[in-house]
């Protein structure tokens, strides 16, 4: 088992970080407090301040943060790991963390004055990243004017800084280059966009810019970066060397795991309490063979989403201490063991709102919230099942040209 995380700055030197498990059982302390504001943060569509102060307490916004600026620094197993356990108690604060932990990621391939700037200046900072190409970048003196609108920025009120890109255009209006641009959240505007069936509390706001200026340090080329093309200034941090966008992809993965198990216990639970199933002759479910079949295909179902993410978390991680990038086959896998995971989860949430039956779609039931989020999560760009499922398809077949830029 690969585990990148060991080592943590403390004071002005460099100790030992927490394990996994140690992650994995403070994000478990949390669960309960999530799940308490889960309903509240759904109606006002934010996270409350106590969820937020939570997670932010536990060290949950900087878990992929380098090591050198107070950072966890933790592998990609690690990271989903953790997010599955805090989908447990609520599935927009686990996507919150997931997708501030990519910013952090992010930051980590700058150079370390970018670094400093962020987490040296406020160890609590918390880093959006949004990769979707909807700006404008023009060069100047020591580095870039950019306007833009960038939609879907989950964490938009707690970020301090965000991670957007930006395509560079060169003087024939070509495309040159796409950076991601470091751009701290009070040099933008927020605009409220974020109405959706799932997810609510994830504030996934539209964050604005004009013409802001941002210096040549805190940008990165994207295709340099997903190719292991990093900025970062030390050969001693595995984690950024890992094959970019496989890692940040594959991480979206946590919190739909960890909805799908939180669906498994909530079943569970009403099942053993002998519910009655509605016309029949079974005046406890718990007795019926045909619920008792459904639960287990439902825990097989987690179990092979689970281990196929595992899989590809592994072979980032163990690619990344060894110092090399994915070759194109297993980046494709990774795709294809996301889109199985996908298909898995959302199968065996179906089996269990069967089981659940009607009641489960009653506002006052955390399942339907729970089957909500994973309808929204499930179907993210960059987790698109069907184009995973291709882009395997075409390179087991060895064909060179791929439906996606970037995977």
């Amino acid at each position: 088992m690969t585990d990148l995380g060991v080592r943590a700055r403390t004071g002005t030197t460099v100790g030992v970080a927490p394990t996994r498990e140690a992650l994995v059982t403070r994000a478990r302390a949390l669960v309960p407090v999530l799940a308490g504001n889960a309903a509240q943060g759904e109606r006002d569509r934010r996270l409350t301040d106590e969820a937020v102060a939570a997670l932010r307490g536990a060290g949950m916004f900087r878990l992929s943060a380098p090591r050198r600026v107070g950072g966890d620094e933790v592998d990609t197993r690690t990271l989903i790991d953790v997010s599955a356990e805090l989908a447990r108690g609520d599935g927009s604060a686990s996507w919150v963390v997931a997708l501030m932990n990519t910013g952090a990621y992010l930051v980590g391939q700058l150079p370390d004055r970018a670094r400093d700037e962020v987490f040296g200046a406020d160890p609590h900072a918390a880093v959006c990243a949004q990769l979707a190409t909807t700006a404008t970048a023009r060069p100047v003196d020591g580095g870039f004017v950019v306007s833009g609108r960038w939609a879907w920025a989950s964490g938009s009120p707690w970020a301090t800084w965000s991670m957007s890109s930006a395509p560079l255009l060169d003087a024939q209006g070509e495309l040159a280059d796409l950076r991601a641009v470091l751009i701290p959240t009070s040099a933008m505007t927020v605009e409220d966009t974020w109405f959706a069936a799932g997810m609510a509390a994830t504030a996934s706001n539209t964050f604005v810019a004009d013409e802001v200026f941002v210096p040549d340090h805190r940008t990165l080329s994207i295709p340099e970066m997903a190719q292991g093309g990093g900025r970062r200034e030390h050969d001693d941090e595995p984690l950024y060397r890992s094959t970019s966008f496989s890692a940040l992809t594959l991480t979206m993965t946590g919190p739909l795991l960890g909805l799908a198990r939180a669906a498994l216990e909530k079943v569970l639970d009403t099942v053993r309490t002998g519910k009655p199933i509605a016309y029949s002759v079974y005046e406890r479910s718990l007795d019926a063979p045909s619920y008792r079949l459904a639960v287990a295909d439902a825990a097989g179902l987690i179990d092979t989403a689970t281990m196929h993410v595992h899989r590809s978390a592994e072979a980032i991680d163990t690619a990344a201490l060894r110092g090399v990038q994915l070759d194109v086959l297993t980046r494709a896998r990774v795709r294809s063991d996301i889109a199985v995971a996908i298909a898995r989860c959302r199968e065996a949430v179906g089996l269990l709102l069967d089981v659940g039956g009607a009641s489960s779609f009653a506002q006052s039931s955390p399942l339907q919230r729970t089957w909500r989020d994973i309808e929204i999560i499930s179907r993210h760009g960059l987790l698109n099942a069907a184009l995973g499922r291709e882009i395997y398809g075409r390179a087991l077949l060895g064909v060179e040209d791929q439906v996606a830029a970037l995977f």
